[in-house]
């Protein structure tokens, strides 16, 4: 069914899927990330995020937590570089409870500083925990590196000592600036009319008052490719190359992401995998990715491996890099990497709640959803030539390089 789309008079935009499901997905999207932090915020969007959870005008902490747990459904948030989302789970026939305690945490939270205070306590152990995990770390790491001296340089977590400075003045000033009702998208999948949809959004929703965005984000600023080696004390050696690529508003983005899947993507047959692991056994884990962002990107290659066996992955990495980048991929190969990506993006929409996640941050920038049918015909019309422009832009000269030993 086509999606049913919605925009309240405040300028929040609605969405709704309709499927024949026991079970309802419900999201608000907000284009508010760590990105939009100003450098005496960094690490407050997130330190937002889980205060959200502390309290509003109606309710405490507990019955915040215990509002659709009780019913058997779930609440959760998360921030990334350039939103963040809150959204639930629960049967269809608690649809409504579950649209109205999101709009309880995001428009009527209180904030109380006990209860934020204790809440930075939580976000330091997330940190440690993260430190003492370099497979995730250096991703950050690497960030920090490709976007060095622009907002989206710097990790979402924040770090000790400035988190341990915010206020609940702090948090009210930073959503008074940057929650804006022209940069959020609910979205919702499940048994529902279309009736009831646009009245529980106008109940809940639609009470705000509009709060339309003043500001841009920065632009990031002229790439300088490096390269680093850092010393961790972790038992294997973990590496990431890679480098700027396009945005989510460019359609090179699709032969990108074709390439990455077909590079290092989760089958067991991708080009990375097959060399690096299972002819040379060098790898127990080496994946390619591509994150496309409202207007820049980043594609990375990692893996992790022994320290006296780095050198070696990277230039088996830098010759499949190669092959790629001259055009040596056959008309079979490219068929099948299409089919591939195709029959594993086809398969990722049968999951609702994914679904539901994707389709707003696809509203959130274009204004619409793309359906299916028109994202396989772009992967179709890939060629050779799309492919190896791809890669002599993104996997050139001006890669940077990140190492763990």
């Amino acid at each position: 069914m086509d999606l049913i789309q919605y925009t309240l008079p405040n300028g929040i935009r609605c969405i709704l899927k309709r499927v024949r499901s026991a079970v309802a997905h419900c999201a608000l999207t907000v284009n508010t990330g760590s990105r939009d932090e100003l450098p005496s915020e960094y690490g407050l969007a997130h330190l937002l995020e889980h205060s959200f959870f502390k309290g509003t005008t109606h309710r405490k902490s507990y019955h915040i937590n215990c509002r659709l747990e009780n019913l058997g459904g779930e609440l959760n948030a998360y921030t990334t570089k350039e939103e963040t989302v809150i959204h639930t789970t629960t049967l269809k026939s608690d649809a409504a409870k579950a649209v109205e305690l999101i709009a309880d945490i995001v428009f009527h939270s209180v904030f109380p500083q006990k209860e934020i205070d204790r809440e930075k306590t939580i976000i330091i152990d997330e940190i440690n925990s993260y430190k003492d995990t370099p497979s995730e770390r250096i991703f950050d790491d690497f960030e920090d590196m490709v976007f060095a001296g622009t907002s989206l340089g710097h990790n979402i977590l924040g770090k000790k000592g400035s988190l341990m400075k915010f206020t609940r003045d702090d948090l009210l000033r930073f959503i008074g600036r940057t929650y804006n009702t022209d940069q959020m998208v609910f979205s919702m999948i499940g048994n529902i009319s279309e009736k009831r949809f646009t009245e529980l959004c106008n109940r809940y929703l639609g009470e705000t008052a509009s709060h339309p965005r003043t500001f841009e984000r920065d632009r990031t600023d002229r790439y300088v490719p490096m390269t680093r080696t850092l010393h961790r004390s972790s038992h294997q050696a973990h590496c990431i190359i890679g480098n700027q690529a396009y945005s989510l508003r460019e359609e090179k983005r699709i032969p990108l992401s074709l390439l990455t899947n077909l590079l290092g993507g989760p089958s067991a047959n991708s080009l990375l995998n097959l060399v690096v692991r299972e002819r040379n056994g060098l790898s127990y884990t080496i994946e390619a990715g591509f994150t496309p962002l409202s207007d820049t990107g980043i594609s990375t290659i990692y893996f992790g491996t022994d320290r006296d066996k780095v050198d070696l992955c990277i230039e088996l990495v830098n010759n499949e890099l190669e092959k790629i980048k001259r055009g040596e991929i056959s008309p079979r190969l490219l068929n099948m990497a299409k089919k591939q990506f195709i029959g594993q993006m086809a398969i990722a929409m049968e999951n609702n709640e994914g679904y539901m996640l994707s389709a707003a941050r696809n509203y959130l920038y274009y204004n619409r959803v793309e359906t299916i049918d028109s994202i396989r015909r772009k992967i179709r019309e890939v060629s050779l030539d799309d492919l190896t422009e791809v890669a002599q832009t993104v996997f050139g000269g001006n890669l940077s390089t990140l190492i763990y030993k």
